[in-house]
C-alpha cells in the first residue's frame, strides 16, 4: 500500500489518510529486515519490530472487529484481546506473514468503518466513543509505534559500540 498525503478535504478523508499513512509508516520501520533482526529484543518489553506489527493489527481487530461489528472474539480473524498476547509472534509466522496479516486487519477496518458516520458511537468498557474518536486513536496508536519501531530499527541498522570507560 502506497499512500498520498492529503492535506485538504473533508474531514473523514482526511482522518484515514493520516491513519493510512501511519500504518504505512509502521510497516516500514520493520520492511526489509530479515526474520531474525524482526524477531531481536533491544528493550525489556516484547516490543519488537515485528512485535508491533501483530500488536498493530491486534488493535485493528480489537476497535473495528470487537467494538464497531459487535463480534465476538472467537468471530474476529485473529488475536483480539487487550492484553500482551497481542505482541506475541508465534514461531512460525515470518515478518512478511505478520505485515499481511496487518493489512488485512487495516483492510477490514476500513471496511467496518465505512458503515459509520465520525459521529456514530458505540458503548466500549467504560466508556462511549465515537468514530471520530476511533480513528484519532489508532492514529496516535500507529504514530506512536512507527516511532517505536524506527527507534528499534536505527538499533539494527546502526549498532551502537559499547562505550570504554577509559
Amino acid at each position: 500500500m502506497t499512500t498520498n498525503r492529503i492535506t485538504n478535504g473533508d474531514e473523514r478523508t482526511i482522518l484515514e489518510d493520516m491513519l493510512d499513512r501511519n500504518r504505512e509508516a509502521l510497516i516500514e520501520t520493520a520492511r526489509g529486515l530479515s526474520d531474525t533482526d524482526s524477531r531481536r529484543r533491544l528493550v525489556v518489553s516484547l516490543t519488537t519490530p515485528i512485535s508491533l506489527i501483530k500488536h498493530a493489527a491486534g488493535a485493528e481487530r480489537i476497535w473495528f472487529q470487537r467494538f464497531w461489528a459487535g463480534l465476538a472474539e472467537s468471530e474476529c480473524d485473529g488475536y483480539s484481546r487487550r492484553d500482551e498476547g497481542n505482541f506475541a509472534v508465534a514461531d512460525d509466522e515470518s515478518l512478511e506473514d505478520v505485515i499481511a496479516e496487518f493489512e488485512r486487519a487495516s483492510q477490514r477496518s476500513r471496511d467496518i468503518a465505512a458503515h459509520f458516520d465520525l459521529d456514530d458511537t458505540v458503548e466500549i468498557p467504560g466508556e462511549t466513543v465515537s468514530m471520530r474518536f476511533t480513528l484519532l486513536a489508532m492514529i496516535q496508536e500507529f504514530a506512536r509505534h512507527a516511532g517505536h519501531g524506527d527507534i528499534l530499527r536505527e538499533q539494527i541498522d546502526n549498532p551502537v559500540p559499547p562505550h570504554s570507560n577509559s
